[in-house]
């Protein structure tokens, strides 16, 4: 999942927004970057409700936002300072991701132990420590379990994208800080995320001609490419490209650039799409990439002023919560709820998502984010560890389904 963006080279003061507490001093909030996410995750929303073909490509737009985002931050401190402080970067990465996961996998456990098939749990509690460490993409690979025809049988499945990010986020500052240092820093950096991204999209093309995708649409190393392109974006001498192009030109561009993600996704049928795997996804992401340097640059303009609007902004801003929160209420609706289904039950289990992502966002993330006073201190530290007690206690509580409940009995069905 992606996060807030760092400031533009030269922000249009219209699309600031005054910074929240506990924001970096003199770093500008870029709106419709927000708005860019909000339209990612509504495209995995309708894709997870049968009604977008190709909305699973809402993941690259938030990948290739994260790789702009962190490595924005990571040169600029690098910049400042001559060094990257590790440990509070990564207790920042923690502070934002964590504690909403936490909370959506401990109710996930314990609905699915009330509400859902005992297949269901069975599996969600064999996931679960893999989710916790940040590697359950590499167990879906391990396990052949394909996002495209068994996500289903996973309450955890939406969760390999956290892994990719999760994992990128303890490698690529290390990079950072080696390369990024003194004037050719920004450069070095730009050259290696560009070299690192034609590696990736290498392996892709290796891995992805096999009938099961499932490593080469998980793993963190075919899947890099998007956080690096988002990377190079974030550079120096990307940015001052991107100042250099006219404002309606960049603003035309960005518009046709909309249009043609928001077309990727209607018309991509989904794993069997000609030439994904082949080099469609790097294009999605490589025009993802464009589209977020010249927004960064021009945010003032038409397509910028109606991506910053306020729904999509919204959306942009609850869109890890609503990422998290979707695919477990997705699952474990009933297929006919008072006699309805299809879009009717599609638009109850996102209205759902909803009310569920902003509980979240309101009690749990920002608090912690934004250090309310009980998420800090020795308070935050007992807040901490009670929060992995009350998780590590309901996955170890909650009784693990016998194998084969659930399931038919073949001989009551034949006899008489």
């Amino acid at each position: 999942m992606a996060h807030s963006p760092p400031a533009p080279t030269a922000p249009a003061p219209a699309t600031h927004r005054r910074p929240r507490p506990g924001r970096a001093p003199g770093r500008a909030h870029v709106a419709p970057l927000d708005g860019l996410r909000g339209l990612a995750v509504a495209a995995v929303l309708l894709f997870h409700a049968g009604y977008l073909g190709g909305g699973f490509l809402g993941v690259d737009l938030f990948f290739v936002l994260s790789g702009f985002l962190i490595t924005g931050l990571l040169l600029g401190e690098v910049q400042r300072r001559g060094r990257i402080a590790l440990p509070a970067f990564w207790e920042r990465r923690a502070r934002r991701l964590l504690p909403a996961l936490v909370a959506m996998g401990t109710a996930a456990l314990l609905l699915a132990w009330a509400a859902g098939p005992p297949s269901l749990l069975g599996f969600a509690l064999d996931d679960a420590p893999w989710a916790a460490a940040q590697v359950v993409n590499w167990h879906f690979i391990a396990e052949q379990v394909g996002y495209f025809n068994a996500a289903d049988t996973r309450l955890f499945s939406h969760l390999w994208s956290i892994g990719v990010e999760w994992q990128f986020y303890l490698v690529w500052p290390l990079v950072v800080a080696v390369a990024g240092r003194g004037r050719g820093g920004p450069r070095r950096v730009a050259l290696l995320a560009g070299a690192g991204a034609l590696g990736s999209l290498w392996l892709m093309v290796q891995l992805g001609s096999t009938v099961d995708t499932t490593r080469a649409y998980e793993g963190t190393d075919t899947r890099a490419f998007a956080l690096l392109l988002g990377a190079v974006a974030a550079t120096a001498p990307v940015r001052r490209l991107a100042d250099r192009v006219p404002r309606p030109v960049a603003d035309g561009v960005c518009a046709l650039l909309v249009c043609g993600l928001a077309a990727s996704w209607v018309l991509t049928g989904g794993q069997n799409a000609p030439g994904l795997f082949r080099g469609g996804l790097f294009a999605h992401s490589l025009a993802a990439a464009v589209l977020i340097a010249l927004l960064a640059a021009a945010p003032g303009g038409r397509t910028g002023r109606a991506l910053g609007s306020t729904v999509p902004r919204w959306l942009g801003e609850l869109s890890y919560s609503l990422y998290l929160w979707h695919w477990p209420v997705f699952l474990l609706l009933p297929q006919k709820v008072f006699g309805i289904g299809g879009w009717a039950r599609a638009v109850l289990a996102i209205g759902l998502s909803l009310v569920a992502a902003v509980l979240s966002k309101l009690l749990v993330e920002d608090p912690v984010r934004f250090r309310a006073r009980w998420a800090t201190g020795r308070r935050g530290l007992v807040a901490l560890l009670a929060a992995a007690v009350v998780t590590v206690g309901v996955w170890a509580a909650v009784p693990r389904p016998h194998p084969g409940a659930g399931t038919v009995d073949v001989q009551r069905l034949m006899s008489p």
